[in-house]
């Protein structure tokens, strides 16, 4: 209000100065003179404060000639009534000048304002291109909203199966602690906007800022409000609902609600791709157990075969007086089924997140023991070689012993199944900042370039497996779950110079008294 005051009172001083001047030389000036300085006056106001001062101008240059430079002076009477043609072409070109100047500075304040829109809408689809995940994209999407809004806060709800809401995308990103959805269940449940004003009254808005009426007048001014909630629409179908708000209040006007009702659209588009993205990983999910199953019944079927077929056999053999010591082959037999089975449950429970975790300190000297005493039972002394750099103090972590074990052993029997029988397979452990490290190396064939990427895969046994070697598929896969689900990683690397190495990151326990150092151990 301020500024169009101090123009009103910059140009109407203009015109009293140019007239005052004017009237000291008077004797010397043609009404021509006189007409186009005041014409001037009128097209300068006109242009910086719009049409109502340009008329305004006009008016009072009129009179102002006629009075001052029309004989008889100091007078309304004219006595050339050619004189009235003079004045009433002046009024008429000052009134036409200004109501075109205000035309032109209208058609120019559209175009800004439509350069804007498309700015913003660039800037929205910039946002959400750029942004990796749809999820991401929302959030982006209502930072751009709200910044074109001017407001505090601009929240994106996304619809769930039971017409609840959930918060899907929000800017400014600070989570506030209010309940702020009973404003939009109404907008959800009756497709129809609403806003909240500062004195506590709900103004419903109908579909005001619908894609198809934007361009109409809104029905109420939107004005005094505290928070707006607008319904997202795709295809008919109420996706989610927009919260704007602001702990002061705030207004909007009519070109603001066209592009809140275009900006908002991307918004229900963008939920509408969440819930699209959320839906193809369900989908992922269920195919990747459907293969999971059918991986599992042609291993359970085909490793489950093979065992009986051998125990049914050497059976009938025993029963019918053959060599009892071939017994033996029975229990390694029945050994071997119950390892699969083992392996099965304790990946059914890894999956169903029920297998039960007891984090506690352990040191790693008895974990890679007791490791140790289960592999060589089975495969043998003198072929695992040990590594842990203690410096004279114990290295301790924070685990649950019997999975550490159970994964180092799966690790160490997975490197002697597949390296050659002379070759050692070495165990370090050491720490390093607040991770206690184990490494398993072997100097095998190591993993194929293109299985490295599927080496944890449930059944997955890759190519290349040389003739003989025996196993199901499981052990890596079990063993990085169980890395996991104790807030550790296992991950694999080609080790230098041929072979595999793994490596398993847990939690370290109380730091040593000193660092740990191993001289050229690559972590």
């Amino acid at each position: 209000m301020r500024r169009p005051l101090v123009q009103w009172v910059i140009w109407f001083s203009v015109l009293a100065l140019v007239g005052a001047l004017m009237l000291m030389v008077r004797g010397r000036l043609d009404k021509a003179h006189v007409a186009l300085a005041f014409l001037l006056i009128v097209l300068g106001g006109s242009s910086a404060g719009g049409r109502a001062l340009g008329i305004s101008l006009a008016g009072v240059a009129f009179f102002g000639f006629d009075w001052f430079f029309l004989p008889p002076y100091s007078t309304l009477v004219i006595n050339n009534p050619l004189d009235w043609l003079v004045l009433i072409a002046f009024l008429v070109t000052g009134i036409v000048a200004a109501q075109l100047l205000e035309s032109q500075r209208q058609e120019a304040e559209i175009a800004r304002q439509r350069a804007d829109e498309i700015d913003q809408l660039a800037t929205l689809g910039a946002e959400t291109l750029n942004a990796p995940r749809a999820v991401d994209a929302l959030d982006a999407i209502a930072n751009v909203i709200r910044q074109a809004m001017g407001t505090d806060r601009c929240e994106i709800f996304m619809r769930n199966a039971g017409a609840s809401l959930r918060l899907a995308g929000r800017s400014p990103g600070i989570p506030r602690q209010e309940d702020h959805t009973g404003l939009l269940m109404y907008t959800v449940e009756h497709a129809e906007a609403a806003a909240e004003r500062n004195d506590g009254t709900l103004t419903l808005i109908g579909d005001a800022f619908s894609a198809t009426r934007a361009h109409f007048p809104m029905p109420l001014p939107l004005t005094d409000l505290r928070a707006l909630g607008i319904p997202l629409n795709v295809r008919e179908r109420i996706v989610g609902a927009l919260r704007l708000s602001s702990p002061q209040s705030f207004s909007l006007s009519n070109d603001q609600r066209r592009v809140l009702s275009a900006l908002s659209y991307y918004a229900a588009l963008g939920a509408e791709r969440v819930r699209l993205a959320e839906a193809e990983e369900e989908a992922e999910s269920l195919r990747r157990a459907d293969r999971l199953k059918d991986a599992l019944l042609a291993t359970v079927s085909h490793d489950l075969r093979t065992p009986l077929t051998a125990i049914k056999g050497i059976a009938h053999e025993v029963l019918h007086g053959g060599d009892r010591d071939r017994a033996l082959i029975i229990e390694e037999e029945v050994d071997r089924l119950n390892h699969l089975v083992g392996d099965l449950l304790e990946l059914s429970q890894l999956n169903a997140g029920s297998l039960r975790m007891t984090m506690a300190l352990n040191t790693a000297d008895d974990v890679v023991g007791a490791a140790l005493e289960r592999v060589e039972a089975a495969h043998g002394t003198g072929r695992v070689q040990v590594l842990i750099a203690n410096d004279g103090s114990i290295l301790v972590g924070q685990f649950d012993f019997a999975h550490t074990m159970r994964t180092l052993t799966n690790l160490l029997e997975n490197a002697l199944k597949y390296s050659p029988p002379g070759l050692p397979v070495m165990v370090r452990a050491w720490r390093e900042g607040d991770r206690l490290r184990f490494a398993v190396e072997d100097m095998g064939a190591g993993v194929p370039q293109a299985d490295e990427a599927r080496i944890f895969e449930p059944f997955f046994r890759g190519s290349g497996i040389p003739d003989g070697v025996r196993g199901t598929g499981l052990g890596l896969s079990i063993a990085r779950q169980l890395a996991e689900a104790q807030g550790g990683r296992l991950t694999y690397t080609p080790r230098e110079g041929g072979g595999s190495r793994f490596l398993l990151e847990l939690l370290a326990g109380a730091p040593p008294s000193e660092p740990d150092e191993i001289d050229g151990l690559e972590s």
